[in-house]
């Protein structure tokens, strides 16, 4: 009779979990900004040369020994950036099209699982030689799993977006362009 009990007991619980996630928001919208002491054509170069990308992106940082390749003609449409790692997964980011003051890319994930986002780039001239960069990234909550953790998952990538500007901000004073 007590079997009975837990197994009623653990099917209310992920029907209470399935309907809470009915309720939770479908879409995800991550977005920081920081002024970095370079002009925009400088910035907005580190960001749309995806050879660039392993030296600022904290996710790419993760695992030092993945594999990574790198297709097409930087700052073009159809720029890529592939990688594939046991800690980082596998996937993709495409550059969609740029302008004076905008990197539009297509973020891809293939393993662990799969998914896709948005990855946008607005560029401001700030002062005076400055640029106030800022960074949106925005995608879908499938439902049910990945709407019980966006809470989590939208912790994960402002942390990770807080420290990618810093380290972006840190390569564009630090060097020159090359």
């Amino acid at each position: 009779m007590l079997a009975l009990y837990i197994i009623f007991g653990f099917v209310a619980i992920i029907i209470a979990m399935l309907v809470f996630a009915l309720f939770l928001p479908s879409r995800y919208h991550i977005e920081r900004s920081l002024v970095i002491l370079k002009p925009v054509e400088e910035v907005m170069l580190r960001v749309s040369n995806l050879h660039y990308y392993s030296q600022w992106n904290p996710w790419q940082q993760k695992e030092a020994g993945s594999k990574m390749e790198i297709k097409g003609s930087p700052q073009t449409p159809g720029h890529e950036y592939w990688w594939s790692g046991k800690k980082i997964g596998e996937g993709r980011l495409i550059l969609q099209s740029i302008d004076s003051k905008h990197v539009h890319f297509n973020l891809q994930f293939i393993k662990p699982w799969k998914s896709s986002a948005n990855d946008n780039w607005l560029f401001e001239a700030w002062g005076n030689g400055e640029t106030k960069v800022t960074w949106q990234n925005y995608g879908l909550l499938p439902y049910p799993m990945a709407r019980l953790m966006g809470p989590l998952i939208s912790k994960n990538l402002n942390k990770q977006f807080e420290e990618g500007l810093r380290n972006l901000k840190k390569l564009c004073e630090e060097q020159s362009p090359a």
